[in-house]
């Protein structure tokens, strides 16, 4: 059983169970519960903290944990109703009201229930994670003279050459910053690229959470379809002229969620064209990392391919390790380097030295290469246990690309699908989707899903996955069905 559904069901038999206690009366010891249900001495601790987070039970350091007492009754607050005026004051004079919305994001960041099959993930697994392998560079990074001092604010000299020999053409260190993930490194791109109320040409569909960085910043976020070969040029060219804009972002690496790579003719072409309109290019090369076996050489970064310093390029170990390591880098030439390393600044100051200097001793360890290795295989058996499994159960559903790289399938419905319908009735069967919608700015063309494979315990989860996904579209449909007719 997954350590997350250990602790959720061990929080629910010691909440089952709280009735038996006295209030303040000690439950039974930490070693007591280890043996009695059988699980990790961590799990105990994080179950018996969910418990406090609730007010239901007071822990006491050396003394164990105790039933809490009765709650003392919450203070009724102040009137709080002038907040909606003063939050939506802006929207009389700024060209774009900014808002905040974080749901795209929260779909894959929440966690779902416990026993419910997680396709709507946006990490790896615990069981891909390297997890002995990054406990062991931040022991070593602890002990390394200085680790717990103050940084330089473009980051570790020797991270910075380490990003940008993996970037690759004429990048050098000087041209790099540390950020704290690429969630990070995105916000600091657009802040320093576009001011408020001004378009922003996007993928379309892109990722939410970069939708959600530019709606936040007051930006307008204008849609440039993609295919399977990536932004389709002709358009990206329409869209400049027609907006003026002085930006775009881009994923030309497995990108999410259509998990398309820019075909080789139309890189030069996308650059040409930025070029010629006077704008820059946000590069976000998230998934390079997550590789799979079968996929044969990368291309490189558009970056490496571009002397005139058009490309901003964003990316991150996160993907490929965990949640929590949230180190990545920014490259850029000429004179918005400095534009973004002062909003870097201000922003976070630096990342913290002791998470830089792990990630050193991470990607110099004879365990890094093996990880990526065993990350690539496995992902690529992830991804063909999927499509087969889809293939099989779900017919109707098509999958437009088979990527060679990234973590998830996009799937287009039939036409008239409700895919918040469908996403609600998933999630009814055991099994968490994430519905299109959100990843698109303007009105979709179709109904989508979109299916991590990367987040689930492995395969036999998959499989199980997919026959209750089937359940719910024999739900969904059965409901959309007209009724008989008798006359």
């Amino acid at each position: 059983m997954q350590e997350r559904s250990s602790v959720a069901e061990l929080a629910k038999q010691l909440r089952q169970e709280l009735d038996r206690y006295s209030p303040d009366e000690k439950l039974p010891s930490s070693r007591s519960l280890v043996e009695r249900f059988r699980v990790s001495p961590v799990t105990v601790s994080r179950a018996l903290a969910r418990l406090a987070a609730e007010g239901l039970v007071v822990t006491r350091p050396g003394a164990g944990a105790f039933r809490a007492g009765p709650r003392t009754p919450v203070a009724r607050g102040g009137d709080t109703s002038w907040q909606e005026v003063a939050l939506s004051a802006d929207a009389a004079t700024e060209p774009v009201p900014r808002t905040v919305d974080a749901s795209g994001v929260l779909v894959t960041l929440a966690a779902p229930p416990a026993g419910v099959v997680e396709f709507n993930g946006g990490y790896l697994h615990p069981s891909l994670q390297p997890e002995r392998a990054m406990a062991a560079a931040l022991a070593r990074a602890g002990r390394r003279p200085g680790a717990w001092g103050r940084p330089p604010v473009d980051g570790l000299p020797e991270l910075r050459e380490w990003f940008a020999r993996g970037i690759g053409g004429a990048i050098t260190a000087a041209e790099v910053l540390i950020t704290s993930g690429g969630q990070c490194g995105l916000t600091t791109a657009l802040r320093a690229l576009a001011p408020p109320g001004a378009p922003v040409l996007v993928e379309s569909p892109t990722y939410p959470g970069m939708l959600a960085i530019a709606r936040a910043a007051g930006l307008r976020p204008v849609p440039v379809p993609v295919d399977t070969d990536g932004v389709r040029p002709r358009l990206l060219a329409d869209a400049f002229r027609a907006t003026g804009a002085r930006l775009f972002v881009c994923q030309p690496l497995f990108q999410n969620p259509t998990g398309a790579v820019l075909a080789p003719e139309r890189r030069a072409e996308v650059l040409g064209i930025a070029r010629a309109a006077g704008a820059f290019v946000v590069e976000d090369d998230f998934a390079r990392r997550l590789v799979h076996r079968d996929a044969g050489p990368l291309p490189p970064p558009l970056v490496a391919d571009d002397p005139d310093g058009v490309v901003v390029h964003v990316c991150s170990l996160t993907k490929a390790t965990s949640p929590s390591f949230r180190v990545s880098a920014l490259a850029a030439r000429g004179p918005v380097l400095e534009r973004l390393r002062a909003i870097q600044v201000v922003d976070h100051f630096f990342v913290p030295r002791p998470l830089q200097e792990a990630a050193l001793e991470l990607v110099g360890s004879p365990a890094w290469p093996r990880h990526l290795r065993a990350v690539s295989e496995e992902l690529q058996g992830r991804r063909d246990r999927i499509t087969a499994a889809l293939r099989m159960a779900l017919p109707d559903l098509t999958v437009p690309h088979i990527p060679s790289g990234g973590y998830h399938l996009w799937l287009r419905l039939p036409d008239g699908t409700d895919e918040a319908a469908l996403a609600a009735a998933a999630l009814r069967r055991g099994v968490a989707v994430a519905p299109g919608r959100p990843y698109f700015c303007a009105e979709p063309p179709a109904a989508h899903l979109r299916l991590s494979f990367a987040g689930v315990a492995g395969p036999p989860e998959i499989t199980e996955g997919v026959r209750r996904l089937r359940a719910a579209w024999d739900d969904v449909r059965g409901a959309q069905a007209p009724a008989p007719y008798h006359p």
